[in-house]
């Protein structure tokens, strides 16, 4: 980047130069011309030399333009008082780089420094042409339009142009920049959907099949054991397939297949899941107070779903494996879920403990839709609670 910049100022630099010289020729060589078919005083050699200089300093730096502009001003009065009007020599002696000097101070110079420079400009140009014998004020004032406030307006505009284009150039990288973002941060977010739903469909199905096969295993020790394990056996083998539709609904859904079976699972599919943890042999009392409104969206169903599978779940793995409350309360204003289940009384970990991917997923879920969570035990350790409140949209 920093060699692309070092050729641009270079090439930049060639560029003044080359309009320098080429003004010199316009403005010197008239000059010179003029000094080859007559008789010249001494004086008019400091009137060449002025010019020529003049026109170098064309050549200078930006931050110079007010300067320059300054001397081409000078060298303008200078040729009027030098050549009079009657000698036949244009009073005009650098009227090439005065018109170069004036758009150099109106693009690159800004404030009083810029209007200073015009000044200086329209001054020389009116003291010039007055001093050159031209008396009408109509003809002084167009001369000084065409001669300063005309280059000085284009440099001017130039400018202003230029910038534009590159606040343009910049608008649109800082857009490509953001819906790249944008678009990172969105992979993000599914990822992070996806890795969420695959937790809560894997670790409840885990879980479930997890206490069967306990059950199985503690029921080959007891008289009855055959038919202990042939029901564990067989609710092993249900939870099994429910988990493998569950993944089959969330990769039919990953590729875009809006089919029937692709349809995520919400509030009307609650039964299904209670059904399962009760299979599991823990008791699981349902409440729903209220109505479900109208505004309850697809999305937030969904989340209210895998949210009461995700506390279910929880209440499967760090409960004492006897009885859950689930409670729902449909208000006007808000939906409340909340869950209720007395934990082990010597647990191997708290049921907060772990990696917390499972409260995390559900605090991220309710954050998605402005929820509250609150959960941890009660004041005497006995039970495990937690509630979800999501506040709905007032009616229209």
């Amino acid at each position: 980047m920093f060699a692309g910049l070092g050729d641009l100022s270079r090439s930049l630099g060639r560029q003044s130069q080359l309009v320098a010289v080429v003004c010199l020729v316009a403005d010197v060589a008239p000059l010179l011309l003029h000094a080859s078919r007559a008789s010249v005083p001494p004086w008019y050699w400091f009137l060449v030399v002025a010019a020529v200089l003049a026109d170098l300093a064309l050549a200078a730096p930006a931050r110079f333009s007010g300067q320059v502009a300054v001397v081409h001003a000078l060298v303008q009065v200078a040729a009027a008082v030098i050549l009079p009007s009657h000698s036949g020599a244009d009073a005009d002696a650098n009227d090439a780089g005065s018109l170069i000097a004036g758009y150099r101070a109106g693009a690159w110079l800004r404030g009083g420094p810029a209007i200073f420079a015009l000044v200086a400009l329209i001054c020389g140009v009116v003291v010039g042409h007055a001093l050159g014998g031209e008396t009408d004020w109509a003809d002084l004032l167009f001369s000084a339009l065409k001669g300063a406030v005309l280059p000085w307006l284009v440099g001017r505009y130039t400018t202003a142009r230029r910038a534009h284009l590159a606040e343009l150039e910049q608008r649109a990288e800082n857009e490509r920049r953001d819906a790249q973002h944008a678009i990172a941060r969105a992979v993000t977010d599914e990822r992070g959907a996806i890795a969420r739903d695959l937790h809560d469909v894997i670790s409840h199905h885990v879980s479930a099949i997890g206490v069967h096969a306990g059950a199985a295993r503690l029921g080959l020790a007891t008289s009855s054991g055959e038919v202990v394990l042939a029901k564990a056996l067989s609710e092993v083998e249900s939870s099994s397939q429910a988990a493998l539709m569950d993944l089959r609904r969330m990769l039919d859904l990953l590729h875009g297949d809006d089919v029937d079976g692709a349809r995520q699972p919400g509030l009307d599919n609650l039964d299904e899941l209670v059904d399962g943890v009760r299979a599991a042999g823990m008791a699981v009392r349902t409440r729903i107070t209220g109505v479900r409104q109208d505004r309850l969206s697809g999305s937030l169903d969904v989340a209210l779903y895998r949210i009461t599978q995700e506390m279910l779940t929880n209440a499967l793995r760090h409960g004492d494996g006897t009885t859950v409350d689930l409670r729902i309360d449909h208000e006007d204003h808000a939906v409340t879920l909340s869950s209720e289940n007395a934990v082990h009384p010597h647990p191997a970990r708290e049921p907060g403990a772990g990696n917390h991917r499972g409260l995390a997923g559900i605090r991220h879920r309710a954050a998605l839709f402005d929820g509250d969570v609150s959960y941890g035990p009660d004041p005497d350790g006995r039970a495990w609670r937690i509630a979800v409140v999501f506040p709905l949209a007032p009616a229209s």
